[in-house]
């Protein structure tokens, strides 16, 4: 098994989308055997999941992490423990123990008394989240909501697909302003709120912008600026992203998730907590 740790000084470092290094560890019959210190080679978000694949990564232990993030590492098959902080070796120590799981600080083992997720849009502080715990973090609940930009623009309504949203709260399987909001929410109960970038989808990530020779992508003659498409990722998997630039010689992809950077609203009723 191979564990990796977002990494800086020591620490897990608590924004996914912006490590600099790994920290890897080889496992064999539940201990550490070796470890080492890579790094990221600039990718960002999606792209990261890539370069864990290719250095054989089974787990990704780390702070927070977005939702677009996930997806990629689900794709690439690597197990996700979000939601850590502190001594890098201990959270491993703890994943290897089974102390530490994939929705927020196991507090026993960290002594935080709090447990927030990882899961925190891709400008991630980790246990940070809003700063928000409530009674239904950690719960599975069902909330039904209305996203709207600033200008009333809506962007998606869970309303008009007639069926609620069900995540466990606190999670990493929202982003953080989302999760906040809902955290001490009463069943029944219809909250208003506005999230900035940070509380939302971050903002956008410079790294996460290339450029490739237009030989080297097939395809991509019949591509134009503004289409999303998906590249192959380090293991082979699919990877979003949207051209942004195009000439004779190169093509630029973004793969920054498409609300990085913007202040959205929410109404959300709190429907169930199960």
């Amino acid at each position: 098994m191979r564990i990796a740790v977002t990494y800086e000084n020591g620490t897990v470092f608590q924004h996914f989308g912006r490590t600099e290094q790994f920290k890897i560890y080889d496992v064999e019959n539940g201990t550490v055997v070796s470890a080492q210190v890579v790094g990221s080679n600039g990718a960002g978000h999606g792209a990261l999941a890539g370069v864990l694949a290719e250095q054989q990564v089974n787990v990704l232990i780390c702070g927070g992490i977005g939702p677009g993030a996930q997806a990629a590492l689900t794709q690439q098959g690597i197990e996700l423990c979000a939601g850590a902080e502190g001594d890098a070796d201990e959270a491993v120590e703890a994943y290897l123990r089974g102390e530490l799981v994939n929705s927020g600080v196991n507090c026993d083992h960290h002594g935080e008394g709090h447990s927030c997720g990882g899961g925190c849009g891709d400008h991630e502080g980790g246990c940070h989240c809003g700063g928000k715990t409530g009674k239904n973090t950690g719960k599975t609940v069902r909330t039904h909501y209305r996203g709207t930009f600033d200008d009333g623009t809506q962007f998606d309504s869970s309303y008009d697909r007639g069926e609620p949203l069900t995540f466990v709260c606190g999670a990493g399987m929202m982003i953080p302003g989302f999760d906040a909001a809902v955290a001490d929410m009463e069943v029944g109960e219809v909250k208003q709120v506005h999230l900035t970038a940070a509380e939302a989808y971050g903002d956008p990530d410079p790294r996460a912008v290339f450029a490739v020779e237009l030989t080297r992508v097939p395809g991509a003659e019949q591509l134009s600026v503004g289409q999303q498409v998906y590249l192959s990722g380090g293991n082979g998997q699919p990877m979003p992203v949207r051209v942004v630039a195009k000439d004779e010689q190169s093509i630029t992809f973004d793969a920054n998730h498409e609300m990085a950077g913007k202040e959205l609203n929410f109404t959300i009723e709190l429907v169930e907590v199960l």
